[in-house]
Protein backbone atom coordinates (compact mmCIF):
# COMPACT_ATOMS: atom_id res chain seq x y z
CA UNK A 1 0.00 0.00 0.00
CA UNK A 2 1.51 3.43 -0.77
CA UNK A 3 0.56 6.54 1.00
CA UNK A 4 0.06 9.96 0.10
CA UNK A 5 1.57 9.39 -3.25
CA UNK A 6 4.62 11.90 -3.44
CA UNK A 7 6.26 14.20 -0.62
CA UNK A 8 4.65 15.14 2.41
CA UNK A 9 7.50 18.00 3.47
CA UNK A 10 5.18 20.83 2.34
CA UNK A 11 2.38 19.52 4.60
CA UNK A 12 4.58 18.64 7.64
CA UNK A 13 7.28 22.10 7.49
CA UNK A 14 4.18 24.09 8.37
CA UNK A 15 3.27 21.91 11.91
CA UNK A 16 4.74 22.94 15.05
CA UNK A 17 6.01 19.59 17.02
CA UNK A 18 5.43 18.87 20.34
CA UNK A 19 6.07 16.09 22.36
CA UNK A 20 4.34 13.86 24.65
CA UNK A 21 4.85 13.64 28.43
CA UNK A 22 7.02 10.21 28.28
CA UNK A 23 10.21 11.14 25.39
CA UNK A 24 11.96 7.65 25.38
CA UNK A 25 12.39 6.17 21.93
CA UNK A 26 12.47 2.50 21.69
CA UNK A 27 12.38 0.84 18.09
CA UNK A 28 11.07 -2.53 19.36
CA UNK A 29 9.43 -3.72 22.36
CA UNK A 30 10.88 -4.90 25.37
CA UNK A 31 9.98 -8.88 25.60
CA UNK A 32 10.30 -8.61 29.05
CA UNK A 33 7.28 -6.42 29.57
CA UNK A 34 4.89 -8.69 28.24
CA UNK A 35 1.61 -7.78 29.76
CA UNK A 36 -1.11 -10.18 31.75
CA UNK A 37 -4.24 -10.84 29.98
CA UNK A 38 -5.30 -8.49 33.10
CA UNK A 39 -3.37 -4.78 32.57
CA UNK A 40 -5.42 -3.55 29.95
CA UNK A 41 -5.70 -0.41 28.46
CA UNK A 42 -9.39 -0.22 30.03
CA UNK A 43 -7.86 1.49 33.39
CA UNK A 44 -7.55 4.96 31.14
CA UNK A 45 -4.53 6.85 29.62
CA UNK A 46 -2.07 7.07 31.81
CA UNK A 47 0.88 9.95 32.59
CA UNK A 48 -1.43 12.85 32.17
CA UNK A 49 -0.12 16.51 31.56
CA UNK A 50 0.12 19.68 29.79
CA UNK A 51 1.75 18.57 26.54
CA UNK A 52 5.27 20.18 26.39
CA UNK A 53 5.42 22.66 23.92
CA UNK A 54 1.65 22.98 23.78
CA UNK A 55 0.56 23.03 27.47
CA UNK A 56 -3.26 23.85 26.56
CA UNK A 57 -3.31 19.79 25.17
CA UNK A 58 -3.25 16.96 27.42
CA UNK A 59 -0.81 14.17 26.55
CA UNK A 60 -0.38 10.56 27.96
CA UNK A 61 0.29 7.03 26.71
CA UNK A 62 -0.92 3.96 26.23
CA UNK A 63 0.70 0.26 26.38
CA UNK A 64 -0.56 -2.06 23.61
CA UNK A 65 0.87 -5.82 23.33
CA UNK A 66 3.19 -6.24 20.94
CA UNK A 67 1.49 -8.97 19.27
CA UNK A 68 -1.82 -8.70 19.70
CA UNK A 69 -2.47 -12.36 19.68
CA UNK A 70 0.06 -13.22 22.46
CA UNK A 71 1.88 -15.18 20.99
CA UNK A 72 5.37 -13.45 21.60
CA UNK A 73 6.14 -11.09 24.49
CA UNK A 74 6.54 -7.54 24.36
CA UNK A 75 4.83 -4.14 24.78
CA UNK A 76 4.73 -0.73 22.54
CA UNK A 77 4.01 2.62 24.19
CA UNK A 78 1.85 4.43 22.31
CA UNK A 79 2.20 8.93 22.98
CA UNK A 80 -1.51 10.47 22.75
CA UNK A 81 -2.69 13.73 22.62
CA UNK A 82 -6.33 15.70 23.65
CA UNK A 83 -8.08 18.70 23.90
CA UNK A 84 -9.11 19.45 27.76
CA UNK A 85 -12.62 18.65 27.27
CA UNK A 86 -13.42 15.45 28.75
CA UNK A 87 -17.49 15.46 29.16
CA UNK A 88 -17.70 17.09 25.52
CA UNK A 89 -21.52 16.02 25.01
CA UNK A 90 -20.70 14.03 21.46
CA UNK A 91 -18.20 12.16 23.00
CA UNK A 92 -14.08 11.74 21.52
CA UNK A 93 -13.07 12.45 17.68
CA UNK A 94 -10.12 10.21 17.15
CA UNK A 95 -8.26 12.01 14.22
CA UNK A 96 -6.11 9.54 12.08
CA UNK A 97 -3.02 11.37 10.17
CA UNK A 98 -1.75 9.15 7.26
CA UNK A 99 1.54 7.90 5.50
CA UNK A 100 1.80 4.91 7.19
CA UNK A 101 4.44 6.59 8.92
CA UNK A 102 3.29 9.42 10.00
CA UNK A 103 2.74 10.54 13.89
CA UNK A 104 -0.55 12.30 15.32
CA UNK A 105 0.28 13.87 18.26
CA UNK A 106 2.83 16.64 16.50
CA UNK A 107 -0.07 17.48 14.84
CA UNK A 108 -3.26 18.18 17.40
CA UNK A 109 -2.22 22.22 17.56
CA UNK A 110 -2.59 22.47 13.68
CA UNK A 111 -5.51 19.94 13.60
CA UNK A 112 -7.45 21.90 16.49
CA UNK A 113 -7.15 25.22 14.96
CA UNK A 114 -9.09 23.26 12.13
CA UNK A 115 -11.87 21.47 13.90
CA UNK A 116 -12.29 24.35 16.28
CA UNK A 117 -15.77 24.60 14.96
CA UNK A 118 -16.82 21.35 16.62
CA UNK A 119 -14.39 21.37 19.78
CA UNK A 120 -17.26 22.50 22.26
CA UNK A 121 -18.92 19.37 20.93
CA UNK A 122 -16.25 16.83 20.81
CA UNK A 123 -12.95 16.06 22.70
CA UNK A 124 -10.32 15.64 20.24
CA UNK A 125 -7.78 13.45 20.25
CA UNK A 126 -4.98 11.84 18.13
CA UNK A 127 -2.04 9.50 18.78
CA UNK A 128 1.22 8.10 17.06
CA UNK A 129 0.09 5.09 15.81
CA UNK A 130 2.61 2.37 16.70
CA UNK A 131 6.09 2.67 14.89
CA UNK A 132 5.84 6.59 14.65
CA UNK A 133 6.35 9.96 16.25
CA UNK A 134 8.92 9.86 19.18
CA UNK A 135 9.06 6.31 18.78
CA UNK A 136 9.86 5.82 15.58
CA UNK A 137 11.13 3.25 14.19
CA UNK A 138 14.82 4.29 13.03
CA UNK A 139 16.10 2.49 9.51
CA UNK A 140 18.57 5.83 8.50
CA UNK A 141 19.47 4.55 5.21
CA UNK A 142 15.94 4.30 4.03
CA UNK A 143 14.99 7.68 5.46
CA UNK A 144 18.14 9.34 3.87
CA UNK A 145 17.01 7.78 0.65
CA UNK A 146 13.10 8.41 0.38
CA UNK A 147 12.77 11.39 3.00
CA UNK A 148 9.00 11.69 2.78
CA UNK A 149 8.48 10.24 -0.03
CA UNK A 150 7.23 6.85 -1.13
CA UNK A 151 8.29 7.25 -4.88
CA UNK A 152 11.71 7.61 -4.55
CA UNK A 153 13.70 5.06 -5.33
CA UNK A 154 16.34 3.25 -2.38
CA UNK A 155 19.16 1.81 -2.36
CA UNK A 156 18.70 -2.15 -1.89
CA UNK A 157 21.63 -1.74 0.98
CA UNK A 158 19.22 0.76 2.89
CA UNK A 159 16.28 -1.66 2.15
CA UNK A 160 18.50 -4.53 3.86
CA UNK A 161 19.43 -2.47 6.55
CA UNK A 162 15.83 -1.72 7.83
CA UNK A 163 14.55 -5.01 7.66
CA UNK A 164 17.68 -5.96 9.84
CA UNK A 165 16.53 -3.14 12.25
CA UNK A 166 12.89 -5.13 12.87
CA UNK A 167 13.73 -8.11 12.36
CA UNK A 168 11.14 -10.98 12.96
CA UNK A 169 9.38 -8.29 14.71
CA UNK A 170 8.37 -6.50 11.60
CA UNK A 171 5.54 -8.21 11.20
CA UNK A 172 3.10 -6.28 14.13
CA UNK A 173 3.48 -3.33 12.17
CA UNK A 174 0.41 -3.77 9.81
CA UNK A 175 -2.60 -2.46 9.49
CA UNK A 176 -4.24 -5.18 11.29
CA UNK A 177 -2.55 -4.25 14.28
CA UNK A 178 -3.14 -0.50 14.27
CA UNK A 179 -6.66 -1.07 14.01
CA UNK A 180 -6.39 -3.40 17.69
CA UNK A 181 -4.21 -0.77 18.77
CA UNK A 182 -7.06 1.73 18.50
CA UNK A 183 -9.68 -0.79 20.42
CA UNK A 184 -7.17 -0.25 23.05
CA UNK A 185 -6.59 3.07 23.25
CA UNK A 186 -11.03 3.23 22.89
CA UNK A 187 -11.39 1.48 25.89
CA UNK A 188 -8.16 3.83 27.79
CA UNK A 189 -10.58 6.81 26.77
CA UNK A 190 -13.74 4.62 28.16
CA UNK A 191 -15.60 5.09 24.71
CA UNK A 192 -18.75 3.03 23.78
CA UNK A 193 -18.11 4.50 20.33
CA UNK A 194 -15.32 6.80 18.54
CA UNK A 195 -15.83 9.40 15.74
CA UNK A 196 -13.07 8.60 13.53
CA UNK A 197 -11.98 10.87 11.32
CA UNK A 198 -9.03 9.91 8.74
CA UNK A 199 -6.92 11.52 5.91
CA UNK A 200 -5.35 9.80 3.14
CA UNK A 201 -3.87 6.30 5.09
CA UNK A 202 -6.38 7.11 8.11
CA UNK A 203 -9.16 6.73 5.84
CA UNK A 204 -7.87 3.12 5.21
CA UNK A 205 -7.44 2.44 9.01
CA UNK A 206 -10.70 3.89 9.46
CA UNK A 207 -12.56 1.69 7.17
CA UNK A 208 -10.60 -1.38 8.67
CA UNK A 209 -11.44 -0.03 12.15
CA UNK A 210 -15.04 -0.24 10.75
CA UNK A 211 -15.42 -3.23 9.68
CA UNK A 212 -13.49 -5.16 12.35
CA UNK A 213 -15.87 -2.99 15.04
CA UNK A 214 -18.89 -2.10 13.35
CA UNK A 215 -20.45 -1.45 16.99
CA UNK A 216 -17.59 1.00 18.48
CA UNK A 217 -17.90 3.55 15.48
CA UNK A 218 -20.58 6.51 15.70
CA UNK A 219 -19.78 8.48 12.43
CA UNK A 220 -16.82 8.78 10.39
CA UNK A 221 -15.39 11.41 7.64
CA UNK A 222 -12.80 9.70 5.18
CA UNK A 223 -11.26 12.71 4.33
CA UNK A 224 -8.62 11.93 0.58
CA UNK A 225 -10.02 8.29 0.69
CA UNK A 226 -8.07 5.11 0.50
CA UNK A 227 -10.54 2.22 -0.55
CA UNK A 228 -10.87 -0.64 2.11
CA UNK A 229 -8.69 -3.32 -0.25
CA UNK A 230 -6.14 -1.32 -0.11
CA UNK A 231 -3.69 0.92 -2.41
CA UNK A 232 -3.17 -0.75 -5.77
CA UNK A 233 0.77 -0.79 -5.43
CA UNK A 234 0.54 -0.35 -9.47
CA UNK A 235 -1.35 2.89 -8.79
CA UNK A 236 -3.27 2.79 -11.96
CA UNK A 237 -5.74 5.11 -10.97
CA UNK A 238 -3.31 7.93 -10.11
CA UNK A 239 -1.43 7.26 -13.15
CA UNK A 240 -4.25 7.43 -15.52
CA UNK A 241 -6.06 10.47 -13.36
CA UNK A 242 -3.00 12.46 -14.33
CA UNK A 243 -4.38 13.79 -17.29
CA UNK A 244 -8.05 14.90 -15.55
CA UNK A 245 -6.41 16.64 -12.94
CA UNK A 246 -3.67 18.60 -15.36
CA UNK A 247 -6.09 19.47 -18.17
CA UNK A 248 -8.55 20.66 -15.68
CA UNK A 249 -5.54 22.83 -13.58
CA UNK A 250 -4.62 23.87 -17.12
CA UNK A 251 -8.39 25.31 -17.99
CA UNK A 252 -8.33 26.81 -14.72
CA UNK A 253 -5.36 29.19 -15.32
CA UNK A 254 -6.30 29.59 -18.98
CA UNK A 255 -2.29 27.36 -20.30
CA UNK A 256 -2.45 26.80 -23.90
CA UNK A 257 -0.97 23.33 -23.90
CA UNK A 258 -2.26 19.70 -23.46
CA UNK A 259 -0.15 18.90 -20.57
CA UNK A 260 -1.06 15.38 -20.97
CA UNK A 261 -0.44 14.87 -24.10
CA UNK A 262 3.21 16.38 -23.33
CA UNK A 263 3.53 14.33 -20.39
CA UNK A 264 2.71 11.23 -22.40
CA UNK A 265 5.90 12.13 -25.18
CA UNK A 266 7.98 13.28 -22.15
CA UNK A 267 7.38 10.14 -20.44
CA UNK A 268 8.05 8.22 -23.86
CA UNK A 269 11.29 10.28 -24.90
CA UNK A 270 13.12 10.18 -21.37
CA UNK A 271 11.82 7.10 -19.43
CA UNK A 272 11.33 9.25 -16.38
CA UNK A 273 7.77 8.40 -15.35
CA UNK A 274 8.71 8.09 -12.08
CA UNK A 275 10.87 11.31 -11.06
CA UNK A 276 8.33 13.19 -13.12
CA UNK A 277 5.55 11.25 -10.68
CA UNK A 278 7.08 12.21 -7.96
CA UNK A 279 7.42 15.57 -8.53
CA UNK A 280 3.76 16.41 -10.06
CA UNK A 281 2.43 14.59 -7.22
CA UNK A 282 4.84 16.64 -4.52
CA UNK A 283 4.03 19.76 -6.34
CA UNK A 284 -0.02 19.53 -5.31
CA UNK A 285 1.07 20.32 -1.79
CA UNK A 286 2.49 23.75 -2.82
CA UNK A 287 -0.26 24.42 -5.79
CA UNK A 288 -3.13 22.67 -6.67
CA UNK A 289 -2.97 24.56 -9.98
CA UNK A 290 -0.09 23.03 -11.01
CA UNK A 291 1.25 26.06 -12.65
CA UNK A 292 5.06 25.70 -13.55
CA UNK A 293 4.03 22.17 -14.62
CA UNK A 294 2.18 23.03 -18.24
CA UNK A 295 5.64 24.46 -19.83
CA UNK A 296 8.17 22.54 -18.21
CA UNK A 297 6.46 19.43 -20.06
CA UNK A 298 5.89 21.23 -23.21
CA UNK A 299 9.22 22.02 -23.65
CA UNK A 300 10.49 19.01 -22.44
CA UNK A 301 8.13 16.76 -25.12
CA UNK A 302 9.57 19.41 -27.42
CA UNK A 303 13.25 18.34 -27.00
CA UNK A 304 13.93 20.93 -24.16
CA UNK A 305 14.30 19.00 -20.58
CA UNK A 306 16.14 21.72 -18.65
CA UNK A 307 13.02 23.29 -17.04
CA UNK A 308 11.25 20.11 -16.37
CA UNK A 309 14.71 18.96 -15.06
CA UNK A 310 15.30 22.05 -12.94
CA UNK A 311 11.36 21.36 -11.86
CA UNK A 312 12.13 17.74 -10.37
CA UNK A 313 15.32 19.25 -8.43
CA UNK A 314 14.03 21.93 -7.05
CA UNK A 315 10.82 19.96 -5.79
CA UNK A 316 12.59 17.06 -4.90
CA UNK A 317 15.77 18.25 -3.09
CA UNK A 318 16.49 19.09 0.36
CA UNK A 319 13.89 16.25 1.03
CA UNK A 320 15.93 15.38 4.85
CA UNK A 321 12.02 14.52 6.28
CA UNK A 322 13.31 13.02 10.16
CA UNK A 323 11.61 9.71 10.99
CA UNK A 324 9.70 11.59 14.12
CA UNK A 325 7.83 13.04 11.03
CA UNK A 326 7.18 10.14 8.90
CA UNK A 327 8.82 7.16 9.45
CA UNK A 328 10.01 5.11 6.26
CA UNK A 329 10.83 2.24 8.10
CA UNK A 330 7.14 2.12 9.49
CA UNK A 331 5.92 2.76 5.86
CA UNK A 332 7.67 0.17 4.78
CA UNK A 333 6.41 -2.38 7.15
CA UNK A 334 3.43 -1.51 6.94
CA UNK A 335 2.99 -1.77 3.21
CA UNK A 336 5.18 -5.16 3.13
CA UNK A 337 2.88 -6.19 5.05
CA UNK A 338 -0.53 -5.19 4.33
CA UNK A 339 0.35 -4.88 0.45
CA UNK A 340 -1.15 -7.35 -2.45
CA UNK A 341 1.87 -7.22 -5.41
CA UNK A 342 2.55 -8.94 -8.17
CA UNK A 343 4.32 -11.36 -7.13
CA UNK A 344 1.94 -11.88 -3.99
CA UNK A 345 2.20 -11.10 -0.23
CA UNK A 346 5.41 -10.58 1.64
CA UNK A 347 4.83 -14.18 2.70
CA UNK A 348 5.83 -14.93 -1.09
CA UNK A 349 9.59 -16.31 -1.63
CA UNK A 350 11.67 -13.47 -2.75
CA UNK A 351 13.79 -15.34 -5.31
CA UNK A 352 10.22 -15.67 -7.93
CA UNK A 353 8.91 -12.04 -7.09
CA UNK A 354 11.32 -9.88 -9.56
CA UNK A 355 10.05 -11.99 -12.44
CA UNK A 356 6.63 -11.61 -11.62
CA UNK A 357 6.83 -7.60 -11.44
CA UNK A 358 8.34 -8.23 -15.03
CA UNK A 359 5.87 -10.31 -16.15
CA UNK A 360 3.38 -7.46 -14.94
CA UNK A 361 5.46 -4.59 -16.79
CA UNK A 362 5.30 -6.26 -19.97
CA UNK A 363 1.38 -7.16 -19.67
CA UNK A 364 1.21 -3.61 -18.98
CA UNK A 365 2.97 -2.17 -21.76
CA UNK A 366 0.78 -3.92 -24.10
CA UNK A 367 -1.94 -1.95 -22.84
CA UNK A 368 -0.72 1.27 -22.55
CA UNK A 369 -4.13 2.72 -22.31
CA UNK A 370 -4.10 1.39 -18.34
CA UNK A 371 -1.01 3.51 -17.44
CA UNK A 372 -1.39 6.42 -20.02
CA UNK A 373 -0.13 9.20 -19.61
CA UNK A 374 2.57 7.86 -18.04
CA UNK A 375 4.29 3.88 -19.26
CA UNK A 376 4.44 0.69 -17.49
CA UNK A 377 7.85 1.38 -16.57
CA UNK A 378 6.20 3.62 -14.04
CA UNK A 379 3.62 1.17 -12.58
CA UNK A 380 6.19 -1.13 -11.57
CA UNK A 381 9.31 1.28 -10.77
CA UNK A 382 8.13 3.53 -7.44
CA UNK A 383 9.63 3.20 -4.59
CA UNK A 384 7.56 1.59 -2.05
CA UNK A 385 6.36 -0.90 -4.66
CA UNK A 386 10.56 -1.63 -5.28
CA UNK A 387 11.11 -1.75 -1.14
CA UNK A 388 8.47 -4.49 -0.72
CA UNK A 389 10.46 -6.43 -3.90
CA UNK A 390 13.53 -6.74 -2.05
CA UNK A 391 11.60 -7.19 1.82
CA UNK A 392 12.65 -10.44 3.44
CA UNK A 393 10.32 -12.76 3.56
CA UNK A 394 7.80 -12.59 6.67
CA UNK A 395 4.31 -14.05 7.56
CA UNK A 396 1.31 -11.33 7.36
CA UNK A 397 -1.97 -11.13 8.55
CA UNK A 398 -5.21 -12.46 6.94
CA UNK A 399 -6.69 -9.87 5.11
CA UNK A 400 -10.55 -9.11 5.95
CA UNK A 401 -13.16 -10.61 4.25
CA UNK A 402 -13.29 -8.00 1.06
CA UNK A 403 -15.81 -6.27 -0.50
CA UNK A 404 -17.94 -5.68 2.60
CA UNK A 405 -20.16 -2.66 3.34
CA UNK A 406 -19.50 -0.49 6.03
CA UNK A 407 -21.06 -0.54 9.09
CA UNK A 408 -24.55 1.73 8.70
CA UNK A 409 -23.64 4.81 10.02
CA UNK A 410 -23.29 8.05 9.13
CA UNK A 411 -20.39 8.69 6.67
CA UNK A 412 -19.32 11.73 5.26
CA UNK A 413 -16.49 11.26 2.15
CA UNK A 414 -14.19 14.29 0.58
CA UNK A 415 -12.17 14.48 -2.22
CA UNK A 416 -10.13 17.83 -3.76
CA UNK A 417 -10.66 17.41 -7.47
CA UNK A 418 -6.84 17.80 -8.16
CA UNK A 419 -5.67 15.67 -5.82
CA UNK A 420 -2.71 13.10 -7.25
CA UNK A 421 -2.17 11.48 -4.00
CA UNK A 422 -5.61 9.66 -3.53
CA UNK A 423 -7.38 10.53 -6.65
CA UNK A 424 -11.62 10.90 -6.79
CA UNK A 425 -11.91 8.03 -8.55
CA UNK A 426 -10.70 6.10 -5.54
CA UNK A 427 -13.47 7.68 -3.14
CA UNK A 428 -16.10 6.12 -5.67
CA UNK A 429 -14.64 2.63 -5.75
CA UNK A 430 -15.05 3.18 -1.53
CA UNK A 431 -18.51 4.87 -1.76
CA UNK A 432 -19.98 1.41 -3.77
CA UNK A 433 -19.55 -0.17 0.48
CA UNK A 434 -21.00 2.67 2.19
CA UNK A 435 -24.79 3.00 3.16
CA UNK A 436 -25.84 6.37 1.85
CA UNK A 437 -22.46 8.12 1.72
CA UNK A 438 -21.87 12.10 2.24
CA UNK A 439 -19.83 12.67 -0.94
CA UNK A 440 -18.43 16.40 -1.09
CA UNK A 441 -15.62 17.33 -4.39
CA UNK A 442 -14.06 19.94 -3.55
CA UNK A 443 -13.20 22.26 -6.73
CA UNK A 444 -9.82 23.47 -7.51
CA UNK A 445 -8.43 21.61 -3.80
CA UNK A 446 -5.72 18.91 -3.79
CA UNK A 447 -4.64 16.28 -0.70
CA UNK A 448 -5.31 16.21 2.54
CA UNK A 449 -8.63 18.88 2.03
CA UNK A 450 -9.61 19.43 5.71
CA UNK A 451 -6.33 20.53 6.56
CA UNK A 452 -4.82 22.06 2.93
CA UNK A 453 -7.57 23.42 0.81
CA UNK A 454 -8.47 27.00 0.25
CA UNK A 455 -11.77 26.51 -0.23
CA UNK A 456 -13.40 25.71 2.66
CA UNK A 457 -16.57 23.48 1.22
CA UNK A 458 -14.70 20.28 2.44
CA UNK A 459 -14.31 21.82 5.96
CA UNK A 460 -17.91 23.10 6.41
CA UNK A 461 -18.90 19.63 5.21
CA UNK A 462 -17.46 18.08 8.03
CA UNK A 463 -18.81 20.74 10.58
CA UNK A 464 -22.36 20.34 9.59
CA UNK A 465 -21.92 16.67 9.50
CA UNK A 466 -20.24 16.43 12.75
CA UNK A 467 -22.69 18.65 14.47
CA UNK A 468 -25.72 17.10 13.29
Amino acid sequence: MTSTRGRLAALLGAVVVIAGTTLATPAVADPASAPSPESSPAGGVAGQAPCQGAPEFICGSITVPLDHSGATPGTLTLDVAMTGNTNAPKGDLLFLTGGPGQPGVPFIRRLASKMEPVLKDYRLVMYDQRGTGERAIRCPGLQADMGSSDLAVPRKESIAECAAVLGPNARYYSTADTVADIDDLRRALGDKRLTLDGVSYGTFVAERYALAQPAHVAKLVLDSVVPQQGYDPLDLAGLTATARVLRAACAATGCTTDPAEDLAATVRRYHNGVAVLDAITTYEFVDPDYGVVPEALHEAANGKPEKLQAFIDSVTKGDDTPAEWLSQGLHAATMCADGTYPWGSADTPVAGRAAALERTRRSLAEESELTWPYDAATATGSGSLLVCLDWPRMPVPPAPPQHRKLPNVPVLMIAGDRDLSTPYETLFQEAEFVHKPEIVIVPGASHSVQSRAANPLGRQAVYDFLLR
